[in-house]
């Protein structure tokens, strides 16, 4: 906690809201899924997959996007990785999650593709929205091309859009945070609100005179934490008697710690009241830190020296989150001092209402939660975060006026009591997971429901069989092909325990079109264009796991470039041109082949090529083909290889034929194939077209 911008209030806040759902009685489990991290910087708990929190609760880590850890902002392109491994995870512990509650904006778009694909409620908590980030920094001087470049800004927008559309429910802390942030988007008239502030522990934060009359309240820990405290500040000041002004806070620019400085070292009568104490998060070696941070710290060196604040400014290097910063806060209010929270912008405020229950008065920034919470409570002073003189101007006022100072301290304490209860969030938060599963329709296991729930079947099926279209699944319109392909699709539909799937090389739409002409029903997955995307469903949801790996150095465009004068090759029709394909028509010579692949490889391009039907040259990702795809399904849904069959009859199929899956070839096979023959698990039947396949799933006794 605090050690950079990553793990501020928002993590505390879930992980507080964690332990008190797995305290309720009808909670069965609840998984904090987050990222696993190997890391020396870090501390080792982040490299354990599973650290309990308390009986019902615990953290569970996934690894994705390497060992190191990451800032938020570069974990995007990491994300399908993490949503393939979560899959994993649920499969393997044999329990789909009744509820996925996303929060932050990648937290929201892993919980909204987990949701999709087990068809169970999504929620979303936000906590700070892109859009109102954005207008924020443009209005501080970035450059739009900076703030896409740092933030990913605008791919975090277009996630929230869709996040805001199908999440079930959005609870927010504030009704400023739904009007002001969830306001700005296309999509806010689609989303469900709730409004449900957090809680704190008041147990921890208890209020600063409470051990003057039960002083076995103070534990060992806690003596030890004020003792520590004590020393770190006096170590700074001058003037140790003083009342003090708090701030707690992570080290981001947004957090405006620059303003309480200028607004401090600018006011000679307020340093004369009061010292200041500015706890900004951990740190060790400034200049080792991430871009933002280190500015803020500099920054904050910068303004010390600037208004010679030696001696009354304490900006110690560390606290414990869990027994110092309590203390932190009962130290200040014994000492008649001031909390401040000077942020630009506060979507909440956890430190504030920490802060109040202690019995510290607040001064807060008008922008954002704090609005709430002071509306609420009465326990402090509303300011202009760009304003220096409103902020010393709040400061004074309380420091000053002992009547107003132990009005807002008994006001805060009564106040966050009786709105900011972590029972009664969790209650609120329960009573959106019942009506969100109450909404939502039946699912049944046995069969695809659409987009929404195919992940379910996935989980639970035991077998797989892949086929390709033409002259495998539709034959030549003899009766007894047509006989036998009502057959085969009659003993699929039957079948509990097996999902069926197409490989083939044609793309998505023509696929469909090829299928509704010949009246195939569309099945459980198809896996399209030569292996290069993977469909589920009848709502064809794609695989975006499967997308991101096989782009791993995919560079069509030096590809074309490498070809371009190879002039027995022609571009094939624009429709079979995709995103991770490239595909040409040539006459079928292996000394024109070779020609292809030493063209490629004098430029050093990764690829995997398919020569097909005589005359098809299709250039794909390294990471892609049909069989890689099948492999690919097998991995994420642990499916083992030897409970997945697989049928082809032409070269196009052979990298889907070869390996540990039951392969099965039709006997109007293509030359191609021969080569395959005696191969271990390679069936070569005797019967053709659909009748191949039957044959092929009583040899293997698939079903």
């Amino acid at each position: 906690m605090g050690k950079d911008a990553d793990t501020g209030g928002q993590v505390k806040y879930v992980l507080e809201l964690a332990k008190t759902l797995g305290e309720q009685p009808e909670v069965e489990q609840v998984d904090l899924v987050t990222r696993l991290i190997y890391d020396a910087t870090v501390s080792r708990l982040y490299s354990e997959v599973i650290e309990p929190l308390s009986e019902k609760a615990r953290v569970v880590r996934i690894q994705c996007g390497g060992r190191k850890y990451i800032r938020k902002e570069m974990l995007w392109r990491h994300l399908d990785e993490f949503i393939d491994k979560s899959i994993k995870f649920i499969k393997v512990h044999g329990r789909v999650p009744d509820i996925f509650h996303g929060h932050y904006a990648d937290g929201g778009y892993v919980a909204q593709e987990l949701a999709s694909i087990f068809g169970v409620p999504f929620i979303f908590t936000g906590h700070s929205m892109g859009r109102h980030k954005k207008n924020k920094l443009l209005s501080e001087g970035m450059t739009e091309a900076d703030i896409v470049r740092r933030y990913f800004i605008n791919h975090r927008i277009a996630v929230e859009e869709k996040v805001i559309k199908e999440a079930e429910s959005i609870i927010t802390s504030t009704n400023q945070e739904v009007e002001k942030q969830y306001g700005l988007y296309d999509n806010y008239a689609a989303g469900q609100y709730l409004v449900n502030p957090p809680g704190i522990d008041i147990d921890t934060f208890y209020p600063y005179y409470d051990t003057t009359f039960d002083p076995s309240l103070e534990s060992e820990t806690f003596k030890q934490a004020r003792v520590d405290l004590l020393h770190e500040l006096q170590r700074f000041w001058v003037g140790p008697h003083k009342p003090f002004i708090l701030a707690l806070c992570r080290p981001d620019q947004r957090k405006n710690i620059s303003g309480l400085l200028m607004a401090y070292g600018e006011d000679k009568e307020l340093q004369a009241i009061a010292n200041l104490a500015i706890f900004a998060g951990i740190r060790k070696n400034i200049n080792q830190m991430e871009e933002n941070e280190r500015d803020v710290l500099t920054e904050m060196l910068l303004l010390m020296d600037r208004f010679d604040l030696y001696g009354k400014l304490a900006i110690p290097k560390k606290h414990d989150f869990s027994f110092e910063v309590p203390e932190l806060y009962r130290i200040c209010a014994e000492n008649h001092g001031v909390f401040v929270n000077p942020a630009l912008v506060e979507p909440f405020g956890l430190t504030l209402i920490e802060a109040a229950s202690t019995g510290l008065p607040i001064v807060a920034t008008k922008d954002g939660g704090p609005a709430d919470i002071i509306g609420n409570c009465e326990n402090g002073i509303l300011v202009d975060p760009s304003s220096y003189q409103e902020i010393s101007h709040a400061c004074r006022q309380l420091l000053v006026d002992g009547d107003l100072w132990n009005k807002c301290s008994a006001n805060g304490i009564n106040g966050v009591r009786k709105h900011y209860s972590w029972p009664a969030h969790c209650r609120t938060t329960l009573s959106a997971y019942q009506s969100a599963l109450d909404n939502m329709p039946d699912v049944q296991p046995d069969a695809m429901q659409g987009q929404r729930g195919f992940g379910r079947s996935l989980t639970q099926v035991k077998r797989l069989m892949f086929t390709d279209i033409d002259n495998i699944l539709i034959g030549n319109e003899k009766d007894e092909d047509n006989v036998a392909l009502q057959r085969l699709l009659q003993m699929l539909g039957e079948s509990k325990d097996l999902l069926w799937g197409i490989a083939t090389g044609r793309p998505l739409e023509l696929t469909l079109d090829v299928l509704q002409k010949n009246d195939i029903p569309v099945p459980d997955i198809l896996i399209c264009s030569v292996g290069t995307a993977i469909y589920y469903g009848q709502e064809n949801a794609l695989d975006n796991g499967w997308q991101y790996h096989i782009s791993y150095k995919w560079q069509p465009d030096l590809i074309k470039s490498a070809l371009q004068d190879l002039d027995f090759l022609y571009f094939q029709e624009a429709e079979n041109q995709r995103p991770f394909k490239v595909s040409y028509i040539m006459k079928d010579d292996p000394d024109l082949l070779a020609e292809v692949h030493g063209a490629l490889l004098a430029e050093k391009l990764k690829y995997h090529l398919v020569f097909s039907n005589n005359q098809f040259l299709d250039i794909l990702p390294y990471r892609a083909s049909k069989g890689k795809a099948v492999r690919y399904l097998s991995y994420k849904w642990e499916i083992p290889l030897a409970q997945i069959m697989v049928c082809g009859e032409s070269g196009n199929d052979a990298d889907l034929l070869r390996g540990d899956m039951c392969a099965v070839v039709v006997a109007n096979h293509s030359s191609e194939l021969e080569p395959l023959k005696g191969m271990r698990k390679m069936y070569f039947s005797d019967q053709e077209y659909a009748a191949g396949i039957i044959d092929g799933l009583k040899y293997y006794n698939f079903l």
